[in-house]
């Protein structure tokens, strides 16, 4: 892929003949910025891990320094070596070789596949509130779920079909609803207490934040958190999209990473201030929690608002996942690891339509699987956790891969030492943050049914990596 940007930056390129297509760039620093936030900033990763209490803020802080802070150096450092299109799955390609690229681009995919409708079942469950507490009984209803996330799924995959001219502003609107939903439920959280002394306010002691390591139902909120710090990748992965990534990438990367540390501790004290922890609904919490504040200060009239904004804000979240994630089959199928028809950009919108439609259908497919005896919380929290550990196996590689080019000429950041320790920080929470994730949580009623799921969920998806990688192989010759 070509890596410099181009005076006509909105136009696709032209490749040589018999050459593999280009895409056209056309995301600048704000659009990439915006994008950090939108993909990293999710607010309905907050309940579950407040679930937890006010122990879950220490896990957040273990999560910041010791597995975001290495992802920002990571994905910097990468993502000035090697700006093509494909990011973590060109990353760890060039790293370790074909296999471990493909399978890290493989559970990069996957796991979205999972994630998404994720996103979809928080999104319903929060757009009830916009109509008002008449419709709250319908983000129960496991029929009106299903049929509007499906809805959802393929109305995104059309937008993005259109093309990231098109599909980033509905990832930008998204990323400033993002920032302002969690700065008016923390502007209401402020109002509500400040009249209040410590005690009443319910404000913690240092001691209170401190996670206990022997409690594993707590512990299992960590692989939520390092998930919901997953993200500042995203960009990279469409770098054959960026006007100019070697410059871009970093700085959007320190920007909006930023941005997320600090919005992301704000809305998880903002609601465990609002509500004891065993009270935080793991679907409707973060409006649960506005609903009370604003009872109490008088301004009950801001949900259905706030509500509307925190959907468009999912909203973008999820087209954005969905237009990050089809690059790496459309990457895959140009190396021939996938069928070559996943490398196909359409005709008239250069954008990876059949990789698009690829992904819309298999997590179609998970979406009505998802409910096959279960109710919708729990089909909420096994695909969330299965797509925990799916996604994390990407960042073993990612970390792993600053061993290997600490202190190698041509990356963003001139000594080693960084590299380093970014790179075993990374990768001690990464193993601790997957092996939480068969940990289950409190609302999981039926446990072995829950690791049967995430035993055979974790065997299926890697073992197809594998088959599907000897059998590319072996057709190459």
């Amino acid at each position: 892929m070509a890596t410099a940007s181009s005076p006509a930056e909105t136009q696709p390129h032209s490749s040589a003949p018999g050459g593999p297509p280009e895409l056209r760039r056309t995301l600048g620093f704000a659009d990439l910025v915006l994008l950090n936030v939108v993909a990293v900033l999710n607010l309905n990763l907050v309940p579950v891990a407040a679930a937890g209490g006010f122990p879950s803020l220490g896990l957040w802080i273990v999560g910041l320094l010791f597995f975001f802070l290495p992802q920002g150096i990571a994905v910097a450092e990468f993502g000035a070596r090697y700006p093509d299109e494909g990011g973590i799955y060109a990353w760890a390609k060039k790293c370790f070789g074909g296999f471990h690229g493909f399978l890290a681009g493989w559970c990069y995919w996957t796991n979205n596949v999972f994630y998404i409708p994720t996103l979809l079942f928080y999104l319903v469950g929060i757009s009830v509130y916009v109509g008002g507490e008449e419709y709250l009984l319908l983000g129960e209803d496991p029929a009106f779920v299903l049929l509007f996330s499906l809805g959802l799924l393929w109305l995104f995959t059309a937008l993005n079909i259109r093309g990231l001219v098109v599909g980033k502003w509905v990832n930008n609107l998204g990323g400033v609803c993002a920032v302002a939903a969690t700065v008016m439920l923390v502007a209401v959280s402020v109002y509500v207490v400040r009249g209040r002394d410590a005690a009443s306010a319910g404000l913690p002691a240092v001691s209170s934040l401190v996670p206990s390591f022997a409690d594993w139902r707590t512990m299992s909120a960590l692989s939520v958190i390092c998930f919901g710090l997953v993200g500042l990748e995203l960009g990279s992965v469409m770098g054959g999209e960026i006007k100019n990534p070697r410059r871009d990438v970093p700085r959007a990367a320190l920007i909006g990473g930023v941005a997320c540390a600090v919005l992301y501790l704000a809305a998880t004290l903002a609601l465990l201030l609002a509500l004891p922890s065993a009270e935080i609904s793991i679907i409707q919490g973060v409006l649960q929690a506005f609903q009370r504040m604003g009872a109490q200060a008088g301004l009950g009239w801001l949900l259905s608002p706030l509500a509307l904004v925190l959907t468009l804000s999912i909203a973008g979240t999820a087209a954005a996942w969905m237009a990050g994630s089809a690059r790496i089959p459309f990457v895959a199928g140009l190396d021939r690891y996938l069928p070559a028809a996943l490398g196909r950009l359409h005709p008239r919108w250069d954008s990876p339509y059949v990789a698009l439609l690829a992904h819309a259908v298999a997590s179609s497919v998970f979406i009505a699987m998802s409910f096959l005896g279960a109710q919708v919380k729990e089909a909420y929290l096994t695909m969330l956790q299965l797509a925990v550990f799916i996604q994390l196996v990407p960042f073993l590689y990612l970390y792993a891969g600053l061993f290997r080019v600490a202190g190698t000429p041509g990356g963003h950041f001139r000594g080693k030492w960084m590299l380093l320790a970014a790179g075993a920080a990374g990768l001690v929470t990464t193993a601790a943050a997957m092996a939480t994730s068969f940990v289950p949580a409190e609302a999981i009623e039926s446990v072995w049914k829950f690791e049967l799921k995430m035993i055979a969920g974790t065997t299926l998806f890697l073992g197809a990596a594998w088959a599907l990688f000897l059998r590319a192989t072996r057709r190459r010759g």
